[in-house]
């Protein structure tokens, strides 16, 4: 009797096994580079609202266009990652670690939704936008220290 998540997880993890050495690793660069581009996502938004002219040298429509791209990319790779997360290992609370990660995961996509909804609603509050947009780069870094940063820390640095 075949049980269809078991070939879910066995098909996913035949997958990323063909660029990372394991599963988990797939998680853990996958959600570095996620939060790579949540740093791009952040200077630009800044540049955007008028600060960080300096720091970020981009025209208002090419910083409009990096954040756009940067924040499609930056989704893209988590998609893989709650994927593992979700049909493989589930909600946990084993510690406490675990438990945030948990709980900020739960969190993160409900949060990116409405600020996708909010970009598209003319009569929200100034302060919607700017506030949703730093809650979702604060959930994936809650994610990506309390997955990818843990991850290298014990077991170190690896493809």
């Amino acid at each position: 009797m075949r049980v269809p998540l078991l070939d879910v997880a066995s098909s996913y993890g035949d997958l990323v096994t063909t660029v990372f050495s394991a599963p988990i690793l797939a998680k853990v660069w996958l959600a570095t580079f996620a939060a790579v581009l949540v740093v791009v996502q952040l200077s630009t938004a800044a540049r955007m609202w008028g600060h960080l002219r300096g720091v970020v040298p981009l025209s208002d429509a090419t910083a409009k266009q990096v954040h756009r791209w940067s924040g499609r990319f930056a989704i893209l790779f988590t998609l893989p990652v709650v994927f593992h997360c979700v049909t493989i290992l589930g909600f946990q609370t084993t510690t406490l670690r675990v438990a945030i990660h948990s709980v900020a995961g739960s969190f993160i996509y409900g949060v990116f939704v409405a600020k996708m909804l909010v970009i598209r609603d003319k009569d929200h509050p100034s302060w919607a936008l700017p506030v949703l947009g730093g809650t979702v780069a604060a959930l994936l870094a809650v994610l990506w220290l309390t997955s990818s940063v843990w991850y290298f820390g014990e077991f170190g640095v690896d493809w």
